[in-house]
């Protein structure tokens, strides 16, 4: 068995750049929205954050869980997270990142499982697309909450 990865190689095989780099937000807003999928565009997003879901939430939940599920409570856990960071900034409970990104998995899940790709595309029509997944799934939430 090899060793896990660090934080550090995980954001320099993200971003390009090594951690702290001048250039690590450019390449990160870079390669996720400009990315050939919506399941790419999560690859790339905040590999910080990416990193520790990964390897505390993923990885431990896809050993017992099929993969479409243990993205679902990936996802969903770190929704949690956000919704718990916002009820302590507000100092009132908040309910919305754990449907909103729980939402945002089953569109990820939707995509992957239809193989959308848009490889062919230009940069900025690939950004327009994973932006709009994530409005989508937003207004969708929005709907239902």
């Amino acid at each position: 068995m090899s060793a896990p990865i660090t934080l550090a190689q995980y954001v320099k095989k993200r971003t390009g750049v090594p951690l702290g780099h001048k250039d690590s937000m450019r390449n990160m807003l870079s390669r996720s929205l400009g990315a050939s999928s919506f399941y790419l565009f999560w690859r790339y997003w905040n590999p910080i954050w990416s990193y520790y879901l990964s390897r505390y939430v993923m990885k431990p939940s896809n050993e017992v869980l099929p993969v479409w599920c243990a993205v679902l409570v990936t996802f969903a856990v770190s929704g949690a997270l956000h919704d718990l960071a916002v009820s302590i900034v507000k100092l009132k409970p908040v309910f919305f990142f754990t449907p909103w990104f729980s939402v945002m998995a089953v569109v990820v899940l939707i995509t992957q499982f239809s193989q959308l790709q848009f490889s062919f595309a230009p940069w900025w029509l690939r950004a327009l697309a994973n932006i709009s997944f994530v409005v989508l799934s937003y207004w969708l939430t929005s709907l239902l909450f």
